[in-house]
C-alpha cells in the first residue's frame, strides 16, 4: 500500500458531519476512518470539528465536490487542518453527479485541473484520493493521488480496480449495510436508501458494467441488484460481506450503516465493530 494516513482496515462512512457522541463512540470502538460524505464546504469546519472530538481515528472527505469549491480553497483548508492534526486527515475529491451540477461538463478534464490546482497549493498528492468508478478515473487516481474511493459498488467491481490499480494503490470502497434480519424489511430499509442513486448515470452505468441490467435498475432496484450493493442481515453476515470487499482487493472498507430514521447507531456499529475491529 502506498503511503497515506493510517486509514485501518474498517471505517465508517456518514452523510455530513457526525454528531460528537457519534464520533468519540467510533473513535473508542476502534474504526480507522469516519469519512463524511454529502458534499462537505471546502472550508471543512465539519472535518475539524470531527478530528476536534476524536484522539485517534482519521477523517477523510468522501468527497469534496470540485464544482462546488475551487482547488485555492480546499488547499488552504488542508493546510490548516494537516498542521492542527497531523497525519489524521485525507482529502477525498470527486466531480459528483452530472444531474446535480449544472456545470458539469467534461469532468475528466475538470478532475485533472482540479488536481493540477492542488498541486499548486501544495497538498500532497498521497493526503489525497479520488472519487473513482471508471477505468480512466481510477487510473488517474493512480496516477495523481494515493488511490480510489469508489461509492456504491459490489465486491466484483473491488475486484475490477484491484486487478487495474496494481497492488501499491489506496483502494477505499463504501458500503451500504442494513442490520435488519428480516429479509422484507432489510430490503426495504435498502431500496429506500438506493432510490437517489437509481437515477443518477455514473452508478448505473457502472452497475450496468458488471452484468446488471435496466430491468434489474428499473422500479426500485432488483432482488439481485439491491442484494449485490447492501450487505444486509445479522452482524455477522454483514461483517462476512465487508470482509468480501477486502478479500477481493480493498485495503479499507467504510460502512454506511443504512437504519431508520432517529435509530441510535452507536450500538449497531459496536456489533460489527466485534466481528470486524481486533
Amino acid at each position: 500500500m502506498t503511503e497515506h494516513p493510517e486509514l485501518g482496515r474498517i471505517g465508517v462512512w456518514t452523510a455530513g458531519t457526525p454528531g460528537v457522541d457519534l464520533a468519540r463512540g467510533l473513535d473508542d470502538l476502534g474504526y480507522g476512518t469516519i469519512w463524511i460524505g454529502a458534499s462537505p464546504g471546502g472550508a471543512l469546519d465539519g472535518v475539524e470539528r470531527t478530528l476536534a472530538a476524536t484522539e485517534r481515528l482519521t477523517v477523510a472527505t468522501g468527497i469534496v465536490n470540485i464544482w462546488q469549491d475551487d482547488p485555492a480553497t480546499v488547499a488552504a483548508s488542508y493546510h490548516r487542518l494537516a498542521e492542527a492534526y497531523p497525519g489524521r486527515f485525507l482529502l477525498g475529491v470527486g466531480a459528483g453527479h452530472p444531474e446535480a451540477i449544472s456545470r458539469y461538463t467534461k469532468p475528466y478534464e475538470a478532475l485533472v485541473g482540479y488536481l493540477d490546482g492542488l498541486d499548486t497549493g501544495g497538498v500532497p498528492p498521497r493526503h489525497r484520493v479520488l472519487a473513482a468508478l471508471g477505468p480512466r478515473v481510477l487510473r488517474l487516481a493512480a496516477d495523481r493521488t494515493a488511490g480510489a474511493h469508489p461509492y456504491l459498488v459490489p465486491p466484483e467491481h473491488t475486484r475490477f480496480a484491484r486487478d487495474l490499480l496494481g497492488p501499491d494503490v489506496l483502494l477505499a470502497p463504501e458500503q451500504h449495510v442494513v442490520l435488519e434480519t428480516d429479509p422484507d424489511r432489510a430490503r426495504a430499509l435498502a431500496r429506500q436508501a438506493l432510490s437517489m442513486y437509481l437515477k443518477l448515470s455514473n452508478y448505473t452505468s457502472n452497475w450496468r458494467r458488471f452484468g446488471f441490467t435496466d430491468e434489474d435498475i428499473a422500479g426500485g432496484g432488483s432482488d439481485r441488484l439491491v442484494e449485490a450493493l447492501v450487505a444486509m442481515g445479522d452482524a455477522g453476515t454483514v461483517a462476512s460481506r465487508v470482509t468480501a470487499q477486502l478479500e477481493a482487493g480493498a485495503d479499507h472498507v467504510c460502512i454506511q450503516y443504512i437504519a431508520p430514521d432517529g435509530t441510535d447507531l452507536l450500538p449497531g456499529f459496536a456489533d460489527l465493530a466485534g466481528h470486524l475491529i481486533g
